[in-house]
């Protein structure tokens, strides 16, 4: 690899990805006096936080009366039991500190006659534990992470973190399990740098992209995932992928759960507000899981509209348009550029679509990440940490709630920056690089940027995301998930064969794009296979040959590590943490997730 020389630098903490989560770390870092770098390959004004729409949720009360404890009730339900109960309760008592820090940062949220800041109902959230539904998102109109990620990047720039923009990371440099940096490749001039850092943070964001339908942004190729997996750790709960119930028919563009918080309706063609059948009490405002497959089932049993009966209609037109205009702007701008519909007078085609991943890089409340190693299941790996949707804490578990991905992403920003900087000494002496410890990483590199195979890159990915929307939906079967297993098997046997054009290093897309599939390729394996191995259903995981939730077998974190040699998939597993931080909440036992 004589033809290829690194760059060097040296940090005390170097983040990857600078979306809500890496940006509120990055700051968090700078603030404490360490010396910080965020390496992003997007300008960090263009990462996906800038699409969440609805808001962000925390027990402010503003709106009627709250508690943090009804929050952690509801998102232990909403993961259908499989979130760890320490860390919700550490998102959920943090989550207000965070919102407000967010506030005075300069966050322009939408306000109450009173001046507070304005909430609105989104699904699964309720009061009283359960009782009937709560305001409880905190609202920019519908650009709330667009919103944060401009306020957090000029406050991050304020505390002098230093950005490397467009530079597309590559891999993680491990020393007999320790993590000491990372390899990057510099997009605009072509040059290669190795960052070394005390702690690397992945917030990388998740990796819908594996699915030809995604509301999620084509950057969204889980790249820290990847680097994990070739690192040789494991993956946490990959089978539970989240589908939103409101993306556009035919486009994928999200809708927020914000209009349905808003008064919205979901109908069918017989016109008939179909939820209350299946929600009885919160019906439109049920968890996403809940009313994706309620939609499901109402196309499969013919009921779905339009000529194909083959999606659902999302109703705004009831509301006043002044409404609609105040507090949700762009989805009503959505609505038109990508179905042509005028909100206030005809509803908007939605079909469920891959939104989230609840699964990631496995970690703890202090965003660190662990790895089951012998007998401990929650060993940490030095110098590595996880953050967003790259990661799995799990406060989600089976299933996220509505607006409790931007609050993650604060809350565990924040506290992988306080554990920096209650860990790590500014400027204290790292050991040398070998040349050994990156050696693979250019290997790899020149591997894909030489490949001269007959197969296009796009064409394989192309395959890859069809397997996923075909065998991995919103339902799934024993026969469907085998025929995944083996289909993105095959899919990853083919990349010997795979055909790069480009063999410059400046602004090379088609290598970028590569590279991506690579990432995404692992993570699509383990998602299935990890999906076949649970045979039961529980949350985002509807498995229509085990349909019921089985705790006393599978109340436990599914581990998967993934062998890029053999295209092979292991399989351990984590326990689910059912103890609290303190005794100001009990543990929330398992229960029906009734609604």
């Amino acid at each position: 690899m004589a033809s290829y020389q690194f760059i060097d630098h040296k940090f005390d903490v170097v983040v990857v990805g600078a979306g809500g989560s890496g940006l509120r770390a990055a700051l968090g870092c700078a603030a404490a006096g360490l010396k910080t770098a965020c390496i992003t390959k997007v300008f960090p004004t263009r990462s996906h936080t800038v699409a969440a729409q609805g808001g962000i949720s925390a027990s402010l009360g503003n709106m009627g009366e709250d508690d943090w404890r009804w929050h952690m009730y509801d998102t232990v339900k909403g993961s259908d039991w499989l979130g760890d109960q320490d860390a919700i309760e550490y998102l959920c008592r943090n989550a207000p500190a965070a919102v407000y820090e967010l506030e005075h940062w300069g966050v322009p949220f939408s306000r109450t006659p009173e001046g507070k800041i304005y909430q609105r109902a989104f699904g699964g959230m309720t009061r009283n534990y359960g009782e009937a539904p709560i305001q409880r998102t905190c609202a920019a109109a519908d650009r709330t992470g667009h919103a944060m990620l401009h306020t957090m990047y000029g406050q991050a720039l304020s505390k002098d973190t230093e950005f490397f923009i467009e530079y597309f990371a590559l891999d993680l440099i491990m020393d007999e399990g320790v993590c000491r940096g990372v390899t990057a490749w510099k997009l605009d001039d072509g040059t290669l740098h190795r960052f070394q850092a005390q702690q690397v943070i992945l917030a990388t964001g998740g990796y819908g992209r594996a699915y030809f339908s995604a509301t999620s942004a084509h950057t969204c190729t889980g790249d820290g995932g990847g680097m994990a997996l070739r690192a040789g750790l494991p993956l946490q709960d990959m089978e539970f992928v989240q589908f939103h119930p409101t993306g556009i028919y035919g486009a994928g563009c999200l809708i927020t759960e914000g209009a349905r918080g808003e008064g919205g309706y979901l109908t069918n063609s017989e016109g008939e507000r179909f939820m209350e059948r299946y929600a009885p009490s919160v019906k439109d405002l049920a968890p996403r899981d809940m009313v994706s497959r309620a939609m499901t089932i109402e196309i499969r049993e013919g009921r779905g509209v339009g000529p194909k009966k083959d999606h659902i209609f999302l109703h705004l037109d009831h509301l006043d348009p002044k409404i609609l205009a105040e507090r949700l702007p762009g989805i009503s701008e959505s609505a038109k550029i990508f179905a042509g519909v005028d909100v206030t007078r005809e509803p908007i085609p939605v079909l469920p679509t891959v939104h989230y991943n609840m699964g990631g890089i496995p970690t703890n409340f202090y965003s660190e990440v662990v790895t089951r190693l012998g007998d401990d299941p929650d060993k940490v790996v030095p110098g590595l940490m996880a953050v967003g949707e790259a990661a799995c804490v799990s406060v989600h578990g089976a299933n996220r709630l509505g607006s409790n991905s931007l609050i993650d992403l604060v809350v565990f920003g924040r506290s992988a920056a306080l554990r920096c900087a209650d860990t790590i000494k500014a400027g204290a002496t790292q050991v040398e690089l070998k040349p050994a410890m990156t050696d693979g990483h250019l290997a790899r590199f020149d591997k894909f940027r030489n490949a001269s195979g007959s197969t296009p890159t796009a064409a394989l990915r192309l395959e890859m995301q069809k397997a996923m929307q075909d065998d991995a939906a919103v339902f799934r079967t024993t026969d469907s998930l085998a025929s995944g297993v083996k289909r993105l098997e095959a899919i990853h046997a083919k990349r010997p064969d795979l055909k790069v054009t480009d063999r410059g290093l400046i602004w090379n897309t088609d290598l970028v794009e590569t590279l991506e599939f690579d990432n995404l390729v692992g993570q699509a394996i383990t998602t299935v296979a990890g999906a076949y191995n649970r045979t039961e259903s529980r949350g985002a995981h509807a498995h229509e040959d085990f349909p019921d939730r089985n705790d006393g077998e599978w109340m436990k974190h599914t581990l998967t590590w993934f062998d890029d040699a053999t295209g092979k998939v292991a399989i351990d597993y984590r326990p689910v943490h059912s103890f609290t931080m303190t005794n100001d909440i009990a543990y929330i036992p398992p229960k029906a997730r009734v609604y």
